[in-house]
């Protein structure tokens, strides 16, 4: 079932996502050669724990997963897409690094991701990054009354195949609001004009994850948690929670 969220509800998920854009611009200025994924996932518990509100990824267990996750960011390195478990392992120069983080405040979610490179990026790193974060703007852009689900998937869906991207299959955005995950799904591919018609009041995480090369492979690692690309390529996850209103698409997951 839908939830349609109130004016005031909004203005609560705005604060739990701006919550959320601090814990990601802190991980992200912390990122540097040498630095670990675990040290990240420690400035976001930072920042959460200093703003009052708890994380949705931490002791989350889906029934498709092994063990609940053990973290509150997912910190998805080079051909790992979402969901990476953060480790010990430094950080190299030119990896592709993928932080996805969520914050609960005052009974409310919000959920958002960044991808950027560490040290010295590589030209195709870059270009991978900007594609991304364009289907992400032309997914919000189509988050409009009026519009379907359908509308925003085929935004998303066309910026990554006019770029020669992959899509990972099955894998998308949702719902957002009192749980982290919510009705509906948002896929990243799919045909405009179809799908649930889009009200003011919906609040949907849109996140296109794409590959690089093209393939649309995937498959998940041995920790039961991270999904990584079939062929070693790199990938990269962008996402921001957004309320659909009168006044059209609001991002909530901004500073």
């Amino acid at each position: 079932m839908v939830e349609i969220k109130t004016d005031a509800s909004i203005e609560a998920m705005r604060a739990s996502g701006r919550v959320v854009a601090q814990a990601l611009t802190a991980a992200r200025e912390a990122a540097a050669v040498g630095v670990s994924p675990l040290e990240l996932d420690r400035v976001a518990r930072e920042v959460l724990r200093e703003a009052g509100a708890r994380s949705p990824f931490l002791g989350y267990h889906p029934e498709w997963a092994p063990v609940p996750f053990p973290a509150v960011l997912c910190v998805s390195v080079n051909d790992a897409i979402v969901h990476g478990i953060p480790d010990a392992r430094p950080l190299r120069d030119g990896d592709l690094v993928s932080v996805d983080c969520g914050a609960i405040l005052d009974g409310w979610a919000g959920d958002a991701a960044v991808s950027f490179t560490v040290g010295r990026a590589r030209p195709e790193d870059s270009r991978l990054i900007e594609v991304g974060e364009e289907a992400l703007a032309a997914g919000i852009a189509a988050a409009r009354v009026g519009n379907r689900i359908g509308d925003i998937a085929h935004a998303i869906g066309r910026v990554c195949r006019t770029a020669g991207v992959g899509i990972p299959d099955g894998f998308g955005g949702h719902g957002v609001g009192r749980q982290m995950h919510e009705d509906p799904g948002v896929p990243n591919e799919g045909r405009a004009g179809r799908g649930m018609p889009l009200r003011r009041g919906m609040v949907l995480a849109i996140e296109p994850m794409v590959i690089a090369g093209g393939s649309d492979d995937h498959y998940t690692a041995r920790d039961g948690w991270t999904m990584r690309t079939i062929d070693g390529s790199r990938a990269s996850h962008s996402e921001h929670t957004v309320a659909i209103t009168d006044e059209g698409p609001r991002v909530l997951t901004a500073l």
